[in-house]
């Protein structure tokens, strides 16, 4: 029985096609998209998270102060304020990508497409040449999870982390290391 597949134009769009599938990445929510000062802060207030999002960025002011800046959106507020402010609306308006799930990371990859380590070119995953079976089991996750935390595990840095850090850890460093250059893979988690 086939697993989930993960499709894409190289080894990183793949290996990203599958996680996401998989697992929601952090992404911004569509509710916050003020500019203002005054907006952003307005915004904030109406939630305890909010609140909390203001304390945790070091806005430290009277409640006063605070009922005088959003009675007044023209008030004049600190350059330094209105930066606290900013920071803790962009902290609250993103959704925390949900963590890389042990199934995932001690799954066998299955990976289809071209593969190249040396002298040896092939196309992987077809009669003539099985798919490069890789155990994830064997490899350390703790870069690309680190990326994907904070919403920057882009296509490449998946791939070169995926090559370097799981793939060399399972198999070896190959003839002289993996190269995937073909235009076309699937990766199928099992």
């Amino acid at each position: 029985m086939a697993g989930p597949t993960g499709h894409g134009g190289s080894l990183g769009a793949a290996l990203n096609d599958l996680l996401r599938a998989q697992i929601t990445p952090r992404h911004r929510l569509s509710s916050y998209n003020a500019n203002h000062w005054h907006a952003q802060l307005s915004q904030l207030t109406g939630t305890h998270r909010g609140y909390q999002a203001l304390e945790e960025a070091g806005l430290d002011v009277t409640v006063k102060t605070l009922l005088n800046w959003l009675s007044d959106p023209e008030y004049n507020v600190r350059r330094s304020y209105r930066d606290l402010i900013h920071t803790a609306y962009e902290n609250v308006a993103f959704f925390p990508a949900e963590p890389i799930p042990d199934r995932f990371k001690s799954g066998d990859f299955e990976i289809s497409g071209r593969v190249t380590t040396g002298r040896d070119r092939r196309q992987r995953g077809t009669r003539a040449a099985a798919p490069l079976r890789i155990d994830g089991r064997s490899g350390d996750w703790s870069e690309i999870e680190a990326l994907w935390r904070v919403g920057e595990l882009t296509d490449d840095d998946f791939e070169d982390h995926f090559v370097d850090d799981v793939i060399v850890e399972d198999i070896g460093e190959g003839t002289d290391g993996w190269t995937f250059d073909g235009g076309s893979y699937s990766v199928e988690l099992r």
